[in-house]
């Protein structure tokens, strides 16, 4: 089933690479290079899932997931965190945000296409 995946992330060789696997597995993309422009693309677009990279300029990905999960148009949108950084307390403080799952890069893409499509019935913002 065809999604449409808003991917915010920072580094470009990391968004090439999201890219081509997501368009591969029959995905729509849209992409944001920070925080803020994750937030306003989300709002303006609905994607079915975003993955959201947590260390970000302008705003992080924290941040972002608590609007984005704060405001009615957007809460029903599974995020999925992606983070080179996994200290311990760190997939606890992403859910605390908001985040409904948690990969640390690298990852495998395997595990992301199947958390992917775990979250497929999560998403009711198009319902509405």
């Amino acid at each position: 089933m065809l999604k449409t995946v808003l991917v915010v992330e920072d580094e470009p060789l990391n968004i090439k690479l999201l890219k081509d696997v997501l368009r591969y597995a029959g995905h729509a993309v849209i992409e944001a290079v920070n925080g803020q422009e994750g937030v306003d693309l989300a709002i303006a677009n609905k994607p079915d899932i975003i993955l959201m990279d947590i260390q970000l300029p302008i705003m992080d990905g924290m941040e972002a997931t608590r609007i984005l999960k704060a405001n009615p148009d957007t809460r029903n949108i599974p995020i999925i965190a992606l983070t080179g950084y996994a200290m311990t307390g760190d997939e606890n403080r992403m859910r605390e945000a908001g985040c409904d799952g948690y990969l640390s890069k690298p990852f495998k893409v395997a595990e992301l296409l199947r958390m992917m499509n775990s979250m497929s019935g999560q998403n009711s913002a198009g319902d509405a």
